[in-house]
């Protein structure tokens, strides 16, 4: 069914939770394997994948190298890309099979999902995020990479995959992808809040949009990559 790919660096925090929110899904058979794809990870990394019973494959530093080469060594029919910080909310296999099933029985053309973007913080500004992207999605039918996407191979070979970019990877493949074929599930992909926490909600929000903008101006990406931090 689902290979599960996760690119990592120096992930050893947050890793645990997200390949936890797969076990369930691996039970029931709908997830066939995780594959973390580690770009030089100095940490525990590694150690927890390897206990954890993922597939472990180490490439150069870059997230559009590792997805790529994640994708190059999955078994699966169907693809999920994942960030090693994201953890995905209870019910998430349930409607990811749904959706398949949709479409391999041609009830609806073939096509991407996505998962509602949450924060893992109380408060205001959280909650305020979260609607400014719930509402990006559906003006302009584009989730980033902390959203998941589920993808079937086949599909995904049609794109071309993903590119070898340091950054925007995930922007540059969903862009590839026609408004009817993407599709926002209602489960949550939770992401970690450290990083809006450390910098600031106005901080890193800022510097997210600056980039985004820089990347449609055709900033190179490596660029972007120092920028982003």
């Amino acid at each position: 069914m689902i290979s599960v790919v996760i690119p990592t660096y120096n992930a050893e925090a947050t890793l645990g939770p997200t390949l936890t929110a797969l076990v369930p899904a691996v039970v029931d058979g709908i997830v066939q394997e995780a594959i973390l794809v580690d770009g030089g990870s100095t940490d525990e990394t590694c150690g927890i994948a390897e206990a954890a019973g993922t597939r472990l494959i180490r490439t150069k530093l870059g997230r559009g190298t590792q997805l790529q080469a994640g994708a190059a060594a999955a078994r699966g029919d169907w693809l999920l890309f994942l960030h090693a910080d994201t953890v995905l909310s209870p019910g998430w296999a349930e409607e990811a099979e749904a959706f398949m099933e949709r479409v391999a029985k041609g009830r609806r053309a073939p096509a991407a999902a996505a998962f509602r973007f949450a924060l893992d913080d109380d408060g205001m500004m959280p909650r305020l995020l979260e609607s400014l992207v719930a509402l990006r999605c559906f003006l302009f039918a584009l989730p980033y990479g902390d959203q998941g996407l589920l993808i079937s191979r086949n599909l995904y070979r049609e794109l071309g995959g993903f590119r070898p970019m340091p950054l925007m990877e995930d922007v540059d493949l969903v862009r590839r992808l026609k408004r009817r074929q993407l599709v926002m599930l209602q489960s949550r992909a939770v992401t970690s809040g450290i990083r809006y926490r450390r910098e600031g909600y106005v901080g890193r929000s800022l510097r997210n949009l600056c980039c985004m903008l820089l990347y449609y101006l055709h900033v190179p990406t490596r660029v972007l990559a120092r920028l982003y931090g």
